[in-house]
């Protein structure tokens, strides 16, 4: 016999599967097979959501050691500057860190290219002469050359300086110097945060068959290392070697989510791009979370004065589910005082982990891909390294420790696959720091 409790959270699961958000409701197997066929469609140039942007950074190239290079970071907000050097393996020595407000933001309205590019010049004054080396993780949608230059496709994070968009980055950094009057005679690196991320995996003193950066924060993204000869877009390339490739994979659309993930994504900015990373990043979980909250409450899940409160809410954020989730009983937090009644809590609390669930079985599903992708880490004694980084990944209540089982049991179990997790501090400046001394 099904006690009241159970009646409770039975009742908000299967209002979950009625819409198709029960987590249940995800097969692995045939969400990995989906990332598949999408991946393989990008790298030979056919119709597909996932970009695959080649990085044309080799990562089987040995960081060397005892050598400085300067290293740069776009990011949202911060713009970062340093000097990085390896003088053991995996261990790197990180001197003249600055922190600068990111051009164009702050609400100080458009800047131009010039200004853009000279600020940047200004950020590297004390460590301009410390290497002719540069490795600039920039963290926008960037096309990457051969020589290692990007050319901004278009800012986001409300970033203002509309000229920028179209340019090459590291040609006209470098014109930038050259102006100050500063040591200009330099090879610079372009790759994004996730390819960072991967690079600073390879970083450490500890050595894996292959590696994989993934990010899940505002958004999502993955990068893994690819052999050229399955790269049938690009002409030219020694297919011996194999890069570092950038997949955009928050843009994956061949799975299509649950009816309320559409009726939201319909909702949004642009409906029919960055699908994916909707069902499962930082910057879209708590108003997903909110319309699944609002559906409850009108089939009646709710009691009539918990229902009421929920119809008024306007916004809801991941910090305020997860005080919910990590302590139901806290009387200070908007959800609790909603909940007149247990059932509410119950039903409250089950809708919102179980959100958290599909999470995991999704991002699972994507890294499953990757790691099998790579053809590598059947031996459990020379695993791949998967290098994580993201708030939303470690910060959601549960969302980390369900991930790496789902996929730990996926891979091992059905796959025999090995991999082995890491999280390191200052990945994007330790990654751009790799790519700049190992380039060129």
């Amino acid at each position: 016999m099904i006690n009241h409790i159970n009646k409770h959270v039975k009742n908000a699961k299967d209002f979950l599967a009625d819409n198709k958000m029960n987590p249940e409701q995800v097969d692995i197997d045939k969400v990995c097979s989906m990332f598949l066929d999408e991946m393989g469609n990008g790298l030979s140039g056919k119709k597909s959501s996932l970009m695959m942007i080649p990085t044309y950074i080799d990562t089987e190239e040995n960081i060397p050691l005892g050598k400085s290079v300067i290293v740069l970071d776009a990011g949202g907000t911060n713009f970062r500057t340093a000097t990085v050097r390896f003088d053991k393996p995996g261990i790197p020595t990180i001197t003249k860190f600055q922190k600068f407000p990111m051009p164009g933001t702050g609400g100080e309205g458009n800047v131009s290219k010039l200004e853009f590019f000279d600020r940047i010049a200004d950020f590297m004054t004390e460590s301009v002469s410390d290497s002719s080396k540069i490795g600039f993780c920039f963290s926008y949608p960037t096309e990457i050359f051969p020589s290692g230059d990007g050319k901004l496709i278009h800012f986001v994070k409300e970033v203002k300086a509309p000229e920028v968009e179209g340019t090459m980055i590291g040609e006209n950094l470098l014109a930038a110097i050259k102006r100050k009057g500063l040591d200009h005679n330099k090879e610079i690196v372009i790759l994004n945060d996730t390819v960072a991320t991967l690079l600073a995996g390879k970083a450490q003193e500890k050595q894996y068959e292959s590696y994989i950066g993934f990010i899940l924060g505002t958004g999502t993204n993955c990068s893994y290392v690819e052999k050229n000869s399955c790269l049938g877009k690009l002409q030219n390339l020694n297919k011996n070697n194999s890069q570092a490739i950038n997949m955009e994979s928050g843009q994956f659309d061949l799975f299509k989510g649950g009816l309320l993930d559409q009726e939201f994504m319909s909702t949004t900015d642009k409906p029919k791009e960055g699908r994916f990373e909707k069902m499962i990043s930082g910057a879209y979980q708590g108003p997903l979370a909110l319309l699944v909250l609002k559906k409850a409450a009108e089939t009646g899940l709710f009691s009539n004065e918990c229902k009421k409160d929920i119809l008024n809410i306007s916004e809801l954020n991941p910090v305020i589910m997860d005080s919910f989730l990590n302590n139901p009983d806290n009387t200070q937090n908007m959800l609790n005082k909603f909940c007149t009644t247990k059932s509410d809590t119950i039903i409250l609390f089950t809708l919102l982990d179980q959100l958290i669930e599909r999470s995991a079985k999704l991002t699972a599903s994507q890294l499953a891909a990757v790691v099998l992708k790579t053809d590598k880490g059947d031996d459990p004694t020379f695993p791949v390294s998967i290098t994580a980084d993201g708030t939303t990944y470690y910060k959601t209540r549960g969302l980390k420790f369900r991930t790496e089982f789902y996929l730990k049991d996926f891979l091992e179990n059905k796959k025999n696959r090995y991999i082995e997790f890491s999280h390191i501090e200052d990945a994007p400046l330790i990654g751009a720091a790799v790519a700049g001394l190992i380039q060129n």
